[in-house]
């Protein structure tokens, strides 16, 4: 063992080539060891950005059911303010604008207001007015009251009638309200009606 190291040792100290030739290796190796070094520091790295998206995923989503949870209470408090009389029906109406979107993929809705001469709606000659959507060539008829009812219900199932016999197109029919009465939801089935009601 000591005679090869004197031999490594002289072959070192005269031969140009093979010093060369051992400190390239040296210097590989050194190489290897760093790039292991700094994959092991990329993996690592990696691994905290994912945790770090995995918590921003997190908070984006307890973010959603925050702003879900405020559209319900504000919904819950027109209800309940409306009931006691706080606010009017219009006002109702405004705080309504993000159930539509939520249902239909809009917020705004336009009015179909005619002339019923032969009082199918309301029993007597009137003017109506009944708020209308119309997309991918689908006609819905939608009310909105704070409390739903069954002289609610009759009163949009002819208000179809009346669109039908008019425009030439028969229309779904949905009613969006912050209570129903009892005994409406049967009603609606029978009539079919779409009910969306804000609480149960």
């Amino acid at each position: 063992m000591q005679s090869l190291k004197e031999e490594l040792l002289e072959l070192l100290e005269k031969d140009k080539e093979f010093r060369h030739a051992v400190a390239g290796l040296i210097g590989y190796k050194e190489i290897l060891e760093r790039i292991t070094s700094l994959e092991e520091r990329i993996v690592s790295l990696e691994e905290g950005q994912q945790r770090l998206e995995e918590r921003i995923v997190s908070l984006e989503e307890g973010q959603q059911r925050l702003e879900k949870g405020q559209q319900e209470l504000k919904r819950l408090v027109n209800v309940i303010a409306h009931r006691f009389g706080v606010i009017s029906e219009d006002a109702f109406r405004e705080g309504m604008k993000t159930v539509i979107e939520e249902e239909f993929g809009v917020a705004e809705v336009g009015k179909f207001i005619i002339e019923d001469e032969e009082g199918l709606v309301y029993g007597h000659p009137a003017t109506v007015e009944v708020d209308v959507l119309v997309k991918d060539g689908k006609h819905i008829l939608i009310e909105v009251k704070s409390r739903i009812s069954k002289g609610d219900l009759a009163e949009l199932y002819r208000a179809g009638e009346l669109y039908t016999k008019k425009i030439g197109i028969k229309p779904s029919l949905v009613i969006i309200g912050g209570l129903v009465d009892e005994g409406a939801k049967e009603l609606a089935e029978k009539l079919g009606i779409k009910v969306r009601p804000i609480i149960e």
